[in-house]
């Protein structure tokens, strides 16, 4: 209990002094009470010089005994500990006594009005009373009964009926809302930003007598509701406002925080059953009702007809993006205790967020009473003001979590304030924690998208990558969609998916034009790449009624980002389409606060600096840049995904009740970049086989995270994860282990990781690009061939603002879709960037580095396209001068080098030749033949055929191709390079293509066909193709290859161009040989 203020000002007695008001002693003191008269007076004087007398005997004993003075201190530290806990106890005692006495006059001194009511006059400012509207509502009640009545009889009950092929027979039995009607408290009115708006909070009780039953005769089965609470704010707004009546267009009603619900459940145990139902339990129920009441769902009641934008009113956009970075917390209170308690512990906290239904837990940070998570959400704030930030952090345990505190801050603040950052009290506890809180603004352009991805890039966010937009998926409705078998109604219902996050919708019973109505929101971390994947199934996921893939990158150039159309799906019927309205918006962050890092010598030179002058004023001007001692010391890590083994089943079926597999893939993050694999559907020991490229540096201290997940609908499941240090690989170079995952029971993650140095010479350059043809795994992008590393140091002579003025540069580097941005350096026509960047290259023949230097409202000052070709002729591959700007003035000094990716650990391994075949082997110009590399070995299986006199070529051309066994995926893999020579028949040039077969499998199984080109004699297809067989069985087959035509437009009948047939156990299949084979007609079928 609370101490009155008097109480808190007095404190507490000192020790060994009376109270002047109390004349007697506390009995258990061990102090008689004192008696009238001299004797008294005289005994209390012995007594007190007897106890001092006594403190001496210990130290006349120790004396005697011959002992240290350290056992008389000793001993004098046990005593004085005793006597200090002692006096504690009885002063904690005292107080407990005297609270106890007061008690009585403290309440009535605090709870003064607890006894009277609040007089007719009394009011709050900003919430009304409405005992006029509480009236109105009594005398509707039975008739909002009679509406109950007919709407859960008429749309509820055959709705229940076709979502369930067990509930057939349900029926509600009886509805009555019963005498009691619901109260309003209060009203509040806000005033709204907008004129077309009128938003009020009602605060609502309702203590109901209200009784549904229901009934599923199928299963004797009954079951109902007695008795409701409700208690809560609901938020109604009056939108829009028109000129005519009614006046206001629709009302739409919502709890902003779950409200207390309460229901009385008759007979839940009889209906969970069924089954179907057997899976939820009554706390489900009451979870998925409370949360059907708040933001971001919304009861949407039109007033007139043909309401404009129906949808934008049920799911509008948000107001904004809030992004809470929790940081620490400091404080906390100590929760664990060890030895029954006899030894305080510390705490493992971890924190809850929650803004309405959406919720984040942080980690847990074991036994720290400061801990720092550093972690990062997004919430989306649907309503301002009204809603909530709310913070718990408990301390985890075993059975049951302690709470150590919460704080709670309304987002108006955060609205008004644009940037928070501070520690905030914990209510109900002690200590702090840290937050900063961000408001993100929605804009309809796509203006500044290039500058949030740009500071996105600096921001270090986990568990997720910060967002750079927010996509709003209204859908609406479907028409004409297939049948399902029997020409029965379909159930359709749809996914929604966007990288790693899917949403499904409702499903519609039995019909093929459903209408959903329904809003989806989606985070998007770079929508310039990013898709939204669209599947239309029946509500048992097994049958796809339509698909659509949309790229993200077609609203960036729509009118206010957005898309609101019918949409043709594909794998459907003919007529098949989808209406969907498509909105999205940048996340843009307005705060003078922000700051794009800069780095240190950047020269910020304003207009009245000199510019000009001689050469003893300025410093000479440098013909050659000098970068630091790390550029250029970059490694590309490969990473082989391969397979696993033993992961945890996670999928369940029937309520749990049948255990199935997993879905398994796996994330990496490396270097401050994150790669996915595909994911295996239903497997347990998948195989991957993907390889993913990233460029790292020497900095020691690195690590690669690597996370296995099971892809489910929601949310993806965790089946283990492994860390490891990147010292290891770098220095060793290759590294191929099976690795266990932790935090898991079972499972382990076979990686082959290889360190790749970029080395200065082009003559190894057509080897690599071969070897990376034949290790390439379908599900893998492309693999490098060479790294570039740009570092630009200056520019000079940049045209003026405006004639006048010196621009505010940036440059921007990009190769292919790969770009990197400078800083920008104000005020000077001469800016200093000294920045280095790389790029991975693919094809170092076809790419080109581009430069654009630009000025911040001015546009482009100038280019330069530098073809990688250029770096190839250089000498060690490697440019360092002034680049002269094309579409402008100006130059730039920068250097630009290659360096040739050479595997030593391919996978393509040579078999051993005798001395006379090296001997006779033909050395390149320019190579360097004192290296030994599994590259050169690869060059003896690697012929160079593409010089024409090698051999003759015949009467009906050649074809380029090879054949090459993979024996670590078991694979036989063959690839079509290119033809040369063709024959032509007639005056047209034909539309050649390849096609393969393995004999003598005639079926289509084994069948592959190359694309089709156009017009020419010497088409280049570069194509692979696999299949998969074992070693013994592709020896032997043949591999008939024919080149094909088509005979014309609107015939089906193919003209053979030539063909050749390859007994592949003539070939060796370990070389995997490029190779020129002659075409032959159909009666000569022996390849050269």
């Amino acid at each position: 209990m609370e101490r009155s203020p008097e109480e808190e000002g007095a404190g507490p007695e000192p020790a060994g002094q009376p109270n002047a008001t109390d004349t007697t002693r506390d009995p258990g003191s061990g102090v008689p009470p004192a008696g009238p008269g001299a004797a008294s007076e005289a005994l209390a004087v012995l007594s007190s010089f007897g106890r001092r007398l006594l403190v001496l005997v210990p130290v006349y004993l120790a004396g005697a005994a011959g002992l240290s003075v350290g056992f008389v201190l000793f001993g004098l530290a046990l005593y004085l500990g005793w006597r200090r806990v002692r006096d504690g106890k009885a002063r904690s005692l005292r107080a407990a006594r005297q609270l106890l006495d007061d008690e009585e006059r403290i309440t009535a001194e605090t709870l003064y009005m607890s006894n009277r009511e609040l007089p007719a006059w009394v009011s709050f400012p900003d919430v009304e009373k409405v005992e006029w509207l509480n009236k109105i509502v009594a005398q509707v009640w039975p008739f909002l009964g009679q509406y109950m009545e007919k709407l859960l009889a008429e749309t509820v009950a055959p709705a229940v009926r076709g979502a369930n092929p067990h509930l057939q027979t349900f029926t509600f039995t009886r509805v009555e809302l019963g005498e009691k009607p619901a109260r309003i408290i209060g009203v509040k009115v806000h005033p709204s930003q907008r004129k077309d708006q009128i938003l009020l909070d009602l605060n609502v009780s309702y203590v109901g007598d209200v009784q549904i039953d229901v009934e599923v005769k199928k299963y004797f089965c009954k079951a109902g509701v007695k008795g409701m609470q409700l208690h809560g704010v609901l938020r109604v707004i009056l939108e829009p406002l028109t000129g005519d009546l009614p006046i206001v267009g629709a009302v739409s009603m919502f709890f902003i925080k779950r409200p207390t619900l309460d229901i009385n459940w008759t007979g839940m145990t009889n209906l969970l059953d069924i089954p179907g139902l057997s899976s939820l339990s009554d706390t489900m129920i009451m979870d998925s009702i409370a949360a059907f009441l708040v933001l971001p769902n919304r009861l949407l009641v039109p007033l007139v007809p043909d309401l404009h934008d129906v949808a934008q009113l049920r799911s509008p956009l948000p107001r904004g993006i809030i992004r809470i970075h929790l940081l620490a917390a400091r404080g906390l209170s100590s929760k664990d205790k060890y030895v029954k308690g006899l030894i305080e512990g510390k705490s493992d906290p971890y924190a809850l967020v929650r803004v309405g239904t959406q919720t984040f837990c942080s980690r847990v940070i074991d036994e720290e009473l400061n801990p720092h998570w550093g972690e990062t959400y997004e919430v989306i704030v649907h309503e301002v003001p009204g809603q909530e930030i709310e913070v718990e952090v408990f301390d985890k345990d075993p059975d049951k979590d302690d709470f150590l505190g919460r704080m709670k801050l309304d987002v108006g603040k955060v609205l008004q304030a644009g940037v928070l950052d501070d520690w905030y009290p914990l209510q109900g506890g002690q200590g702090q924690v840290h937050l900063r809180l961000e408001w993100l603004s929605l804009l309809p352009d796509a203006e500044k998208l290039d500058k949030v991805l740009q500071w996105n890039r600096g921001i270090t966010s986990r568990p997720e990558p910060p967002s750079a937009a927010i996509l709003v998926v209204y859908l609406d409705r479907a028409q004409d969609l297939p049948l399902k078998k029997g020409n029965k109604e379909p159930n359709p219902m749809v996914q929604l998916s966007v990288q790693d996050v899917t949403q499904e919708s409702k499903a519609a019973y039995g019909t093929n034009s459903p209408v959903w109505e329904e809003a989806f929101r989606f985070f998007l971390q770079d929508p310039r790449s990013q898709e939204l994947d669209v599947q239309v199934k029946d509500d048992s996921r097994a049958l796809t009624l339509g698909a659509l893939t949309l790229p993200l990158a077609r609203l960036l150039t729509a009118s206010e980002l957005s898309l609101d159309q019918w949409f043709q799906l594909s794998s459907s019927g003919p007529n098949s389409r989808l209406y969907m309205k498509l909105v999205m918006r940048i996340l843009y962050l307005d705060s003078s606060e922000i700051r794009f890092p800069t780095v240190p010598g950047a020269q910020d030179l304003d207009s009245d600096s000199p510019q000009t002058g001689s050469s003893v004023d300025m410093p000479p001007r440098p013909w050659q840049t000098s970068p630091n001692s790390h550029f250029g010391t970059e490694n590309v890590l490969r990473i082989h995904v391969l397979e696993a083994q033993d992961l945890i089943a996670k999928d369940r079926f029937l309520g749990g009740l049948v255990k199935g597999k997993s879905d398994p893939y796996v994330k990496l993050r490396v270097a401050g970049q994150s790669f996915r694999s595909h994911v295996v559907r239903e497997d347990l020991n998948p195989r991957w086989n993907e390889v993913f490229e990233v460029i790292v540096t020497s900095i020691p201290g690195q690590e690669l995270e690597i996370e296995v997940f099971d892809k489910d609908l929601d949310k993806d499941d965790f089946l283990g994860r492994y860390k490891m240090s990147l010292t290891t690989v770098l220095n060793s170079g290759f590294l191929d282990e099976w690795l266990t995952l932790e935090d898991v029971p079972s499972g382990r993650l076979h990686l082959r990781l290889e360190r790749l140095t970029p080395r200065p010479t082009a003559a190894e350059l057509e080897e690599v690009l071969q070897v990376n043809s034949l290790i390439q795994t379908q599900k893998s992008s492309e693999l490098a061939a060479a790294l570039l590393s740009v570092y630009l140091e200056r520019a000079d002579n940049l045209p003026l603002r405006k004639g006048t003025k010196p621009p505010n540069s940036y440059a921007t580097l990009t190769v292919g879709e790969t770009s990197h941005k400078t800083k920008t350096v104000s005020q000077t026509s001469a800016p200093i960037w000294e920045e280095n960047t790389s790029f991975l290259i693919r094809k170092p023949h076809a790419e080109s580095l581009e430069l654009q230097v630009r000025g911040e409202g001015t546009g482009t000052l100038g280019s330069i396209s530098l073809p990688l070709s250029e770096l190839l002729q250089a000498d060690r591959l490697c440019l360092d001068k002034w680049f002269t700007l094309t579409n402008g003035q100006g130059q730039v000094l920068m250097r630009a080098q290659l360096g040739i990716l050479v595997s030593q650990h391919s996978g393509v391994e040579a078999h051993s030749h005798s001395s006379s075949s090296l001997s006779e082997e033909p050395k390149a110009s320019g190579a360097a033949a004192h290296i030994t590399s599994p590259v050169q070995e690869v060059r003896h299986r690697l012929p160079h055929g593409d010089s024409p006199s090698e051999a003759p070529i015949g009467p009906l051309g050649q074809v380029k191709l090879t054949v090459w066994y993979h024996s670590d995926e078991q694979k036989l893999v063959s690839i079509i390079h290119s033809c040369r020579a063709l024959r032509q028949n007639g005056r047209d040039l034909p539309d050649p293509y390849v096609s393969l077969l393995l004999l003598p499998d005639k079926n289509r199984g084994t069948k592959r066909k190359t694309s089709q080109k156009k017009k020419t004699l010497d088409p280049e297809f570069n194509e692979r193709f696999e299949w998969e067989l074992p070693l013994d069985g592709s020896l032997r087959r043949k591999l008939d290859v024919s080149v094909k035509s088509n005979s014309s437009f609107m015939s089906r009948e193919r003209e053979l161009l030539g063909k050749v047939q390859l007994d592949l156990a003539e070939i060796d299949l370990s070389q995997g040989a490029a190779q020129w084979y002659d075409l032959t007609d159909d009666k000569d079928k022996n390849g050269s």
